[in-house]
């Protein structure tokens, strides 16, 4: 599948990066965005060089429709095609509700989920136009059961679920799929730094009594870019441990 492209964001850590080297080990050449960690994103384009396939890192803001555009671009004049989207890219400021800036709210909407909108947006004419294309859009379970102190978080991702559904629909008729993943409490950078005593009540929702691994992740959504998965769009897949159920 070498002549096969994925575009990753947010591709230099934890669950992008698992898609960025699984996708790499398919044979998917890999472009992966980053914001701000670019010696960590050039890093796993090596790692997706060394398993044989062409690979390179690009910088952009997915909240900024311009730099995704030209991202997209570069990606196009330099691979021809965009066959897989991979819309990771997100953040997280959480707080209580009655200490939630209106900035807060609105800085996690618009990378979230504006910039999912964005990535989608810039894809969906040459996907169009090619009569074949995946979108895999990360939500969470967070977007179907709501947190505590994660009112923008949840909304943001609440709104990937809606947006999944609504473009699958769109695109139903051009042969694109669009799918979302909902990932529950996945072993990142961001759950390492929880005390034992604050992951111990995680796991004590989640029935398979452990975290998830961000491979775990990466595999679905290769499935989902795959010819195994052409019958599926508008579907929300749960990795999440039995966690939502």
């Amino acid at each position: 599948m070498s002549n096969l492209t994925v575009l990753v964001t947010g591709g230099a850590s934890g669950i992008g990066k698992a898609c960025a080297l699984t996708f790499a080990q398919a044979g998917y050449n890999v472009v992966v965005n980053y914001g701000h960690s670019e010696q960590a994103a050039i890093d796993v384009t090596k790692q997706c060089s060394e398993l044989g396939v062409e690979a390179f890192a690009v910088k952009a803001d997915v909240s900024k429709k311009d730099e995704v555009d030209a991202m997209v671009d570069l990606t196009l004049k330099t691979f021809g095609s965009i066959d897989v989207l991979i819309n990771n890219s997100g953040i997280t400021k959480d707080n209580l509700l009655l200490r939630m800036t209106s900035e807060d709210f609105s800085d996690v909407l618009d990378v979230n989920l504006l910039g999912t909108f964005h990535c989608i947006k810039s894809v969906v004419k040459p996907m169009m136009k090619a009569r074949k294309g995946k979108i895999i859009n990360m939500a969470s379970v967070i977007g179907q059961i709501g947190n505590v102190g994660q009112a923008n978080y949840a909304a943001s991702k609440g709104g990937i679920i809606a947006l999944t559904k609504s473009v699958a629909r769109e695109l139903a008729s051009r042969n694109v799929t669009c799918n979302a993943i909902a990932p529950g409490f996945i072993q990142t950078k961001m759950t390492d730094v929880l005390s034992d005593e604050v992951k111990s009540g995680i796991l004590g929702q989640v029935p398979l009594a452990r975290l998830g691994q961000p491979e775990e992740v990466a595999k679905v959504a290769l499935f989902l870019a795959s010819d195994a998965a052409n019958y599926i769009t508008g579907q929300v897949i749960n990795v999440d441990g039995g966690m939502v159920m």
